[in-house]
């Protein structure tokens, strides 16, 4: 009766999950040979859908720029553009600031290491590039990507903006934080470049651009960050560099050893023509860029969020047709000036209030305060158990139990026949 009570408990252990499996049988008439299973395919990530984050009529730049979709408006013989595995992208005209194309461009997502462009635009002014900074512990032991600052080392301003941008040095960051004033006032002061700058996507909780809560931006600001950012000479410089020798350690001869740093662009060694600007990744934000490619007096810039390609040549093929179809495609949006929409837009009360009218919280979600307005659902970027599971657990707990009060009852005490299978 033990054995038939506990083949049955086990049997409903293995039944919670989902899927009835009925326990062996305890003596087998034959042994019939397993069909070979078939081979698992790969599987391919799917891009999720982001959800919207701002009203049309509030949309900067455009209302079309609202859509979470692709937008382009394209003449007749006029080429669709090519597919970007990126739940966001902005393509426009650096110069006239015409939006060629885009998906999902107000899209709040997270920005990783693109967010060191705002950093270094915002510091760039204000850093010494030839004055001596020395790092400290905290910069040095900074999470994710180091350059690798040493504690006690000096380093100029330059080196440090080198490998911010070079490197994607997060020690570096934070040292240029401290040398710009310390890390609260250079996020205070990146927010309000952002707003200068009407990127009211964009809130910075981080200079390194590590995943915070509340931080996010979107491909619309990072091409409005991005244009902006070129117009300073030295940021130019940085971002086209392919290689540095950055300072190390000192030897027992008092002289510092030197190593030598790579820009992590990859466009910038297989495309001609690109100019910049900056890479990123996180595990939660998946691939994100700003890049650049002049040709022939023309200058495109390409901003991506939540990228599952890793490889270079998306872009160059993006690039390809824009420097082929740009010119005939008609925008659907534009890059604002600096200094053009410096308050986020806010709906006018008659509008809220009328019935039928967008909803409030659409409105609400333009608010550059509202850190939750990400567009990626929370459960995309942390697993959530099914609620299945909390009830198999709790089950297969019980039967547990039940089987060791059982156990108990039959087979406990000093009596107890010694074990037939030895521990290994």
């Amino acid at each position: 009766m033990r054995r038939t009570f506990c083949a049955a408990a086990a049997g409903l252990v293995l039944a919670v999950g989902g899927a009835v499996v009925s326990p062996a049988p305890e003596a087998a008439t034959a042994a019939v040979p397993a069909a070979p299973k078939p081979k698992p395919r790969p599987s391919t990530p799917t891009l999720p859908v982001p959800r919207p984050t701002v009203d049309p009529k509030l949309s900067i730049g455009g209302e079309r720029l609202a859509s979470m979709g692709v937008v382009v408006d394209l003449p007749a013989g006029v080429p669709a553009p090519p597919r970007l595995k990126d739940v966001s992208w902005v393509l426009a005209d650096m110069d006239s600031g015409e939006v060629v194309a885009a998906k999902a461009a107000h899209a709040r997502l997270l920005p990783a290491s693109t967010l060191k462009t705002l950093t270094a635009l915002t510091l760039i002014p204000k850093v010494d590039a030839n004055r001596p900074f020395r790092a400290t512990a905290e910069d040095a032991n900074a999470d994710g990507t180091r350059v690798g600052l040493l504690p006690g080392q000096t380093y100029t301003g330059r080196q440090l903006f080198s490998a911010l941008l070079m490197s994607s040095g997060n020690d570096a960051a934070y040292a240029l934080a401290r040398a710009g004033g310390g890390r609260q006032a250079t996020l205070a002061a990146m927010n309000q470049e952002a707003r200068q700058l009407g990127a009211h996507d964009t809130v910075a909780k981080d200079p390194s651009g590590l995943d915070a809560p509340g931080q996010t931006s979107s491909a619309y600001d990072l091409a409005l960050i991005g244009r902006a950012a070129m117009q300073l000479p030295d940021f130019r410089t940085y971002v086209t560099t392919k290689q540095l020798k950055f300072p190390g350690a000192k030897g027992r001869n008092g002289k510092r050893a030197s190593f030598v740093i790579s820009n992590h662009n990859r466009l910038l060694y297989n495309y001609d023509g690109t100019i910049g600007i900056k890479n990123g990744y996180t595990n939660a934000a998946k691939r994100t860029f700003i890049s650049a490619v002049t040709r022939g007096g023309k200058t495109y810039i390409l901003t991506e969020m939540y990228g599952l390609d890793n490889s270079w040549r998306p872009q160059a093929a993006m690039y390809d047709w824009a420097f082929r179809w740009g010119g005939k495609a008609r925008p659907v949006g534009r890059l604002v000036h600096p200094g053009e929409v410096t308050e986020p837009p806010t709906p006018a009360p008659a509008a809220t209030d009328a019935p039928g009218a967008p909803a409030a919280d659409a409105a609400k979600g333009d608010g550059r305060a509202d850190g939750a307005a990400a567009a990626i659902p929370s459960a995309l970027g942390s697993q959530r158990v099914p609620p299945w599971v909390g009830v198999a657990s709790l089950a297969a707990a019980v039967l547990l139990v039940a089987l060791f009060a059982v156990r108990g009852i039959t087979g406990g005490g000093a009596g107890r026949r010694p074990s037939r299978h030895r521990a290994r």
